[in-house]
């Protein structure tokens, strides 16, 4: 089996292995697969939010997000990668959970362009995300990252979006079992 290749340049807080965003420090793990431009996930961001946040805020779990560009296909622009690199771009700042959140309130739809690299500064600036996080969208900072991401989720068995694993088990992607599960991982941990 060949490896991807790690990227030259990963966002701030990226995994050891690079290959998604760690977002919280508590003690439970939450891997989170996501792709920008899919309809399922938006469905999932917008339930779940409050309860990942919450999870975050608490410190009772660590998210990784692994922003992925399985569609990129379903636009004629590579959107999911574009975006992908964009939340690199907020996570240099610290914002990623803002950012990912703000780009499924505008989700665009499959099948056309996608929104502007204009477009993700636009509303990474209007998350609190400041001039430096336009600069790493408009020089393509990112763009080799979500293609590695892709590969290291798909050798590890990942083939849709929203995946949600706690702790390395697969976890339905809604935030009622996602909380129980990060619950009996805590109790589980002693």
């Amino acid at each position: 089996m060949t490896h991807p290749t790690v990227p030259s340049r990963v966002p701030a807080g990226a995994t050891p292995e690079a290959d998604g965003v760690v977002v919280g420090t508590g003690p439970v793990r939450v891997d989170l697969f996501i792709d920008f431009l899919c309809p399922y996930c938006q469905r999932f961001e917008l339930a779940a939010e409050p309860t990942l946040a919450a999870l975050v805020a608490d410190q009772r779990a660590r998210l990784v997000y692994h922003p992925m560009n399985f569609l990129d296909e379903a636009s004629t622009t590579n959107y999911s990668t574009r975006a992908a690199a964009a939340s690199g771009c907020a996570a240099d700042e610290g914002r990623f959970m803002e950012y990912a959140h703000a780009l499924y309130e505008q989700q665009p739809p499959e099948g056309g362009p996608g929104l502007s690299d204009d477009e993700l500064v636009r509303i990474g600036l209007a998350t609190g995300l400041d001039e430096s996080f336009a600069g790493c969208v408009s020089a393509g900072t990112y763009l080799d990252w979500p293609p590695y991401v892709t590969d290291r989720a798909t050798a590890a068995g990942v083939d849709a979006t929203p995946t949600v694993a706690v702790e390395g088990v697969g976890t339905r992607p809604d935030p009622e079992t996602i909380a129980a599960a990060v619950a009996r991982a805590r109790a589980a941990h002693g």
